[in-house]
């Protein structure tokens, strides 16, 4: 074999290595644009929206979910927990939510129920209590219990100074807690599926 051949050879070796090398690189460049257009978990710990499957949620039954790196409930309330919101009307401090806690009652939520109208009995709320930060425990159900009323109606019970609130996150009057839980902007994209942190408007 010639000289020239062998040149001509070890050429074409390395022009083949160096094309596969950069392939490599190429894809490996590829796959990082791609992954950054994914959001991180700092991202979503950050405020990204959190999607919720409710299809199995029965009436009388609450799921927690994060956001926000806090607790968010979902209560899926009963026709008699519905109707208890009339009863403690009067007794809730603020029944419109005017004086907000961190967030605006969002304005497409209805004010006694403080859900969307279409959703009436679905109550999205964080459950962060007003005063100092801990979080209320679920007294769902009615009647004299420890630490509440006789005529407690269902709702909850911050377990760090006391503050009770109703079935829609609404805080009792003469309690500690100054304002009503937080209810966060959300969507839904079915009739079992939430979007919470956004809403028509975009990303609260």
């Amino acid at each position: 074999m010639s000289i020239e051949k062998q040149v001509d050879s070890g050429r074409r070796g390395l022009l083949v290595a160096t094309c596969a090398a950069g392939g490599v690189a190429g894809l490996a460049t590829a796959g990082a644009l791609v992954s950054t257009f994914q959001p991180s978990e700092r991202a979503k710990a950050a405020g990204a929206p959190v999607e919720v499957d409710i299809s199995t949620l029965n009436p009388g039954e609450m799921r927690t979910v994060e956001w926000r790196g806090k607790p968010v409930w979902i209560l899926k309330r009963t026709p008699e927990m519905m109707a208890s919101l009339a009863s403690t009307e009067d007794k809730v401090a603020d029944p419109k939510s005017l004086k907000p806690y961190t967030m605006e009652l969002p304005d497409y939520c209805d004010k006694q129920s403080r859900s969307r109208k279409e959703h009436a009995d679905v109550l999205i709320a964080v459950g962060i209590c007003s005063h100092l930060g801990c979080s209320p425990s679920s007294k769902f159900q009615a009647g004299a219990q420890p630490s509440l009323p006789d005529d407690w109606a269902g709702g909850f019970l911050c377990p760090c100074h006391g503050s009770t609130f109703d079935l829609a996150g609404r805080v009792f009057k003469n309690k500690p807690a100054p304002q009503n839980l937080d209810v966060p902007r959300h969507m839904y994209l079915s009739d079992t599926k939430i979007v919470i942190g956004k809403d028509q408007k975009g990303e609260a």
